[in-house]
């Protein structure tokens, strides 16, 4: 049955969709399906731009720190229109050309990139940790006209072929000097390329390029138009003033400024589209954070006044089970949310304990939706803490569908597939993976398992090719490491499948043990997890390998299974 909270946020939506309201919509038509998209979305991201950082109520407050670093939304988009000059006017960029970003995150990569956009150009955002022969792939395979680049990456990039012009540039100090070589005033504002753009710029232009994580071979480029990528956020912004309006119906004072911490890299799509464009509309101040640690994290949100953190599971986890959490005051911080990876139920409750007044959330999306899928919040996510929520609405259609594209009873496990306006429109040059991504109506087929429970509420069961077949039983890895994560000396785990002559595929796991309970065996291990779930889904001893560095990951900051698979099924051969 519905819950209040449920009843009450969809009284709200309807509210907020109804005609002529900030969020109504009007039938869109792609691949000859029609779907709702947004009345009053703006045309392109440009015009987003110009009017939520020059127009809007919070143009002068602040938007980004970084450092020293202290912009408001106007000077943001003053140092991006001299950004947008310089690449037309210096290095040659027409609307549509590929220019690369690829660098860590920094005030700097964010007014480049608005810059881009505001050109005409598509911008698209390298991973920034991959070594110079991965960059130089991403470069060429999406044709990069040109590449911003900071020292750091123009250095893996010496030697290695590739197409593009390198221009570097730096993060800290004035945008004028960091961005120098992509920097030129404009002689007035009537003649200046951001305002040229507004007039010639479509919503059917190439806006972005994001790569998918690789973990089944080489990265993709996933495309979007302007309509899309605005739609992936206005969607968001949706979800947010639901938010506000329900916080507010019980009491909240949400008068104070939002504010949120950067702490997950801009080129994957959640650092992106919720975290960072969706701020320019809602008015977020957003804090820049050069690496991930967590007592660093700590103190900027205490001295920022910090009201919403995202992160992948573990980030948040660190906060709420830190040593040195009392010594911060976290007070002001009532949003804990997560993506990239569903949140064992352990760190849902630690962090409800951790964090009284505040809630844990979880989001769901891909690169391939612009982040836009389903959310559990607040009292629903502890109700249902291993559901990653409901359909965003009102633009968001979601089905489980069989291999077929056949949709499946209420309850049965199948494909995930998502359906919106702000869905990509492919993988770049790679004609057969974007027609094998979409059905024939237009649902995105996501590679997950899921099924829907009797309320709606989304339940991811495993990747598609990720679920391991032993014997013909079927065994997910994340109930496996669900279980694995309830032990309290665990840190971090991953669960995947082992080739094996008897069964053909066995379950293996890696762990990583908590600092100070280093003593756990694969004997102890394997003798909790039969305590919980059922003996063929339990990794053998010699199967559960004991690690002492955190595991490593893809630049979604998702662990690398398909390194982790290849590594040890090499060790056992060699064994």
């Amino acid at each position: 049955m519905p819950t209040q909270l449920d009843q009450a946020l969809d009284t709200i939506i309807t509210a907020l969709t109804a005609e002529g309201q900030p969020f109504a919509t009007a039938p869109f038509e792609r691949g000859g399906v029609e779907m709702p998209a947004f009345a009053a979305a703006p045309p392109t991201l440009a015009h987003y731009f110009a009017h939520f950082c020059t127009q809007s109520e919070h143009k002068d407050a602040v938007f980004l720190v970084d450092g020293d670093v202290r912009m408001t939304f106007a000077e943001v988009y003053s140092a991006a229109a001299c950004v947008a000059e310089g690449l037309v006017t210096r290095h040659g960029i027409e609307k549509g050309d590929r220019v690369g970003i690829a660098a860590r995150n920094s005030a700097n990569w964010m007014i480049a990139e608005i810059g881009i956009l505001m050109a005409g150009g598509c911008a698209t955002l390298i991973n920034g940790f991959w070594s110079g022969e991965e960059l130089a792939y991403g470069i060429n395979l999406c044709e990069c006209k040109v590449v911003l680049a900071d020292a750091g990456r123009a250095k893996r990039l010496e030697g290695v072929e590739h197409d593009a012009k390198i221009v570097l540039f730096e993060h800290g100090g004035a945008p004028s000097e960091g961005l120098a070589e992509v920097w030129a005033a404009p002689a007035d504002q009537a003649s200046s390329v951001a305002m040229r753009m507004l007039g010639e710029l479509t919503p059917d232009d190439l806006a972005t390029i994001l790569y998918t994580s690789g973990s089944t071979g080489n990265s993709k480029g996933a495309y979007s138009d302007h309509r899309g990528v605005v739609h992936g956020i206005m969607s968001y912004v949706a979800q947010s003033a639901m938010a506000k309006a329900h916080l507010e119906s019980q009491g909240e004072d949400l008068s104070a400024q939002p504010c949120a911490l950067v702490a997950v890299p801009l080129f994957h799509v959640t650092g992106e589209v919720p975290l960072f464009l969706q701020s320019v509309a809602i008015g977020r101040k957003l804090v820049l954070m050069p690496k991930w640690d967590a007592e660093e994290a700590m103190r900027l949100m205490e001295a920022e006044k910090v009201s919403y953190f995202v992160g992948v599971p573990l980030m948040s986890y660190e906060i709420a089970s830190h040593p040195n959490r009392g010594d911060y005051d976290l007070s002001t911080c009532k949003s804990f949310a997560a993506g990239g990876s569903p949140r064992p139920v352990e760190h849902v409750n630690k962090i409800k304990e951790s964090f009284p007044g505040g809630f844990p959330l979880l989001g769901y999306g891909l690169t391939e939706t612009n982040a836009v899928g389903c959310g559990n919040f607040n009292e629903n996510y502890l109700a249902k803490p291993g559901s990653t929520g409901t359909a965003s609405k009102p633009i968001v259609d979601l089905a489980i569908l069989d291999d077929d594209g056949n949709t499946l009873p209420q309850g049965s496990v199948g494909e995930i597939c998502i359906r919106s306006v702000a869905n990509f429109l492919g993988y770049w040059k790679n004609e057969e993976a974007t027609k094998a991504a979409f059905t024939e109506d237009q649902y995105f087929r996501t590679g997950d398992l899921g099924y829907l429970d009797e309320d709606d509420y989304l339940y991811i069961v495993d990747r598609k090719k990720d679920i391991i077949i032993r014997g013909g039983e079927n065994i997910s890895c994340i109930e496996v490491e669900d279980a694995i994560y309830a032990h309290e000396d665990i840190a971090e785990c991953s669960v995947f499948g082992l080739p094996d002559e008897r069964f053909v595929e066995v379950p293996a796991a890696v762990i990583l043990t908590k600092k100070g309970r280093e003593t756990v065996t694969p004997a102890a291990l394997r003798e909790f997890l039969l305590k919980h779930i059922a003996p063929f889904k339990v990794p053998d001893e010699d199967h559960i390998f004991v690690v002492h560095e955190t595991l490593p990951r893809l630049g979604t900051q998702k662990v690398d299974k398909k390194a982790l698979r290849e590594q040890y099924t090499k060790q056992l051969a060699a064994a």
